[in-house]
This record gives structure tokens, sequence and C-alpha cells, in this order.
């Protein structure tokens, strides 16, 4: 007698329903679109009139740039499986070569030398972590306190005696990498024609959203430095050279499982190393802006604690350069409003609890009811404060861009995926 045994099949799962098309440019172009009618409805309710203004856009991409490229650093580091926490200072010997090439040479011999100062730094914590195999955290901890004091001994021999320079400065730089308008958005030439300018044509008009749009539009077209478009333009080359080039499918690959690369024959070591000089030599090139474009010389604590935010902006990001971009564009902006107006600072008080309350009802609906309780209580006392106080007190706008960081990070912190290698020691033969 023989038994049968019967296997009902598995219940199908239903498929999980998007909201948002496949196509990342669709999805961006909708983020943005959202992004402009919230703060358009805000500026109708609150009067803050900097919330869409082209200045504080302009002054937003100004202030993202060096962020963005202390966050590419990191994203190269950590794709060969190196934790650089060393970004603010590699940004600080940025900083200085920039300084220095900038006054000596010009403006672009600076980015060249804010590059190279930055990739020195890189070297250095790759010979730490790869070769000598020291903690990742230690390394980079070393090198953000020995930074500052090896280039205040530079400035000592470089600056002091010359016009304007001093031990905690350098002289002024006489010139900087140029601007670009865009043609027909912004006004800009066009073989020496100058085009006409409808984006600020409209903008004046003070159409609802419309004219928002278009002032905030302005704001990033016209008057741009080449240093910026030379840093935006390598978001999309970084994400083309990490995966759709066998150059950053083998970055990756160590950065997931070095000795599967290993035994495929990819140096590791090699390109461990070019991994880490290039992510200081990004984030000496996010220091150099702040030398040439920002404030036309070197001073001492010029990066202000922005390769921490870089490094920010990469969790935030997913240790993608799409994300990367965006979390610094979102601290720039929240710095941008601290330095227009008070009532900016209030209206983003506002826009935080907006978003907060719509955090509480996704995490309602997902069933995470503690995480809506939370969400929901902080925008409750946010929505409080913004009606009851009229002025926002200083050390409090000082701290707008940290706590918006902070809040982006917790809310974010759900969805990462970092390198599985990341911050692993290797050694040749070592199987995990």
């Amino acid at each position: 007698m023989t038994a049968t045994i019967g296997y009902e099949p598995e219940p199908e799962v239903a498929p999980k329903r998007r909201y948002l098309p496949k196509s990342a440019a669709v999805r961006w172009m909708l983020y943005a679109t959202f992004g402009i009618v919230l703060l358009s409805v805000l500026r109708v309710i609150t009067g803050a009139d900097d919330l869409t203004a082209g200045g504080t856009f302009e002054a937003a991409l100004l202030l993202a740039v060096p962020i963005l490229l202390a966050g590419l650093g990191g994203l190269f580091a950590e794709q060969v499986g190196v934790v650089n926490i060393g970004l603010e200072g590699m940004m600080v010997l940025g900083t200085f070569g920039a300084g220095w090439a900038g006054y000596e040479y010009g403006a672009w011999w600076g980015v060249i030398a804010a590059f190279f100062f930055g990739a020195l730094g890189g070297l250095l914590h790759a010979m730490a972590t790869v070769t000598f195999g020291v903690d990742h955290v230690i390394s980079g901890v070393a090198i953000n306190i020995i930074a500052p004091g090896v280039v205040r001994f530079l400035a000592a021999i470089v600056f002091v005696g010359t016009s304007g320079g001093a031990i905690t400065q350098g002289p002024r730089i006489s010139s900087n990498t140029g601007q670009f308008s865009v043609p027909f958005l912004a006004g800009g030439d066009l073989f020496g024609w100058k085009s006409p300018d409808p984006l600020l044509n409209i903008a004046r008009r003070k159409w609802f959203l419309i004219s928002d749009a278009c002032d905030a539009l302005h704001g990033l077209t016209n008057g741009v430095a080449m240093y910026t478009v030379l840093a935006v333009a390598l978001v999309p080359f970084s994400a083309y050279v990490l995966w759709r080039t066998p150059f950053g499918l083998r970055l990756r690959s160590i950065g997931e499982k070095p000795e599967a690369a290993d035994s495929l024959g990819v140096n590791v070591y090699l390109m461990k190393y070019i991994g880490v000089m290039l992510s200081g030599g990004l984030a000496g090139l996010g220091g150099g802006i702040l030398v040439i474009e920002n404030g036309r010389r070197y001073n001492e604590g010029q990066t202000a604690n922005r390769g921490f935010i870089g490094l920010a902006a990469l969790i935030f990001g997913n240790w993608r350069p799409s994300g990367i971009a965006t979390g610094a564009g979102l601290f720039g902006f929240a710095e941008a409003l601290r330095l227009r107006s008070t009532d900016a600072v209030l209206a983003v008080i506002l826009l935080a609890a907006v978003v907060l309350a719509f955090v509480a009802i996704n995490s309602l609906r997902a069933r995470k009811y503690v995480a809506a309780l939370i969400s929901a209580a902080i925008a409750t006392v946010m929505g409080i404060y913004y009606w009851q106080a009229e002025v926002v007190p200083t050390e409090f706008q000082f701290m707008t861009p940290y706590v918006a960081t902070l809040l982006v990070l917790v809310f974010a912190s759900k969805r990462l995926r970092p390198p599985a290698a990341a911050g692993k020691s290797w050694r040749k033969g070592q199987t995990t």
C-alpha cells in the first residue's frame, strides 16, 4: 500500500502596490513638484516670502555644494569598504591647498590643489586602515585632529608676511572660477548675445505656485559659479562610474565581498587605495569651494564641521549620489533660510510639523504605533510653538540646520543599506 502526499500550492502573494513610477527621473520630478507646492502653500500661510525666493535657492546651492562633495567623498571610500570619518580633516587640508595655490597661481589651480591636498589626507587614511589595519574610526578621528595642526603649521610658513596673510588666514584670492547663467532661462549669454530672462519676468508677477517655481528655478540657474557646476556634474558622473563601468563594479565588489573580488583577480589593496584617495580628493574639493567661491581667502575653522554633515548626507542618501545631493540640499536650504530671516526659520518649524504629521499618518497606516505617536507628539509641539512664538531665539536659529539633519536621519534610518564590508578590515586570503 502506498501513500500519496499532496502538496497544496502556496497562495499567491499580491504584488506590492507602487505609488510612484519606476523611472528615477520621473520620481525626482514628482518630489520636486510636491516640494515647491508645499513651500508655496506655506509661503501664503506664513507670509515668509524667502521660502521660495530665488536668493534663498541661490544661497542654498552654494551652501550645499561643500556638503555634497564631502558626501560623495564618503561614498567612494565606503564603496571599497573603508569608513571615512576623516572627511572633515580632508576638507581642512583642501581649504589650505585652495588658499595657497589660488593666491599664487589663480582660482583653477586652487581647485586642483584642493583636490591634491585632500587626496593626501585620503592617502594617509588608506595607509592606516588598509596597510596597517588601524580601526577606521580611530584613523579618521586622528586625521580630523592632525589636519588643523598641520594646516596651521603650513600657514605660518606660507601666509605670514604676505599682504593680508596671517597664521589663521591667507591673503585674498584675486579671482574665482567664473559664473554661468543658463541661456533662455536666466538671461545667460549665448555667443555674446544676451538671451531673454523669462523666469525672472514670471517670478515678478507673483502668481501662486507658478511664480514661486520660476523664482526658485531662477535662483538655481542664474549666476552659478563654474565650481558649483563642476560639483553638481559630479553627481551623475559618480553614479555612472560606480554603476555603469567595470571600474565601478570592481570598487563596489570590494565593498560588498572583498574575498570574492580577490578570487577574480582584482587587486583589492590597490582599489581600496584609489577609492579612499578619491574620497579625500572630493572632500578637499568641498573645502576648496569654501575658499574660492564663498570667502575668496583661507580662514581657520572655515569648514565648520561640514565634513560631518557630509557624512550624515551620505547616510541619509542611502549611499546613492542622488540621495546625497538631496540630503546636502536640505541642509543648504535650512542654512540659507536661517541666514536670510527669522520669519523663514519660523516657517521651517511649521514645515517640519507638517512633514512629521505626514510621517505619523504613514506610520499609523503601517501599524507602527510607537513611531506614529512620537511623530504626532513632536509635530504637535512644533505646531503649538509656531502659533505661540513671535521671535525665534538666536541659539535655535543656529541649531535649525543641524536639527533638520537629525530629523531626516532618524526617519530615513529604516531603509538604509550600507555596503556589506564597510568598516571591516581585510587581509589577502581572509574569508568571511
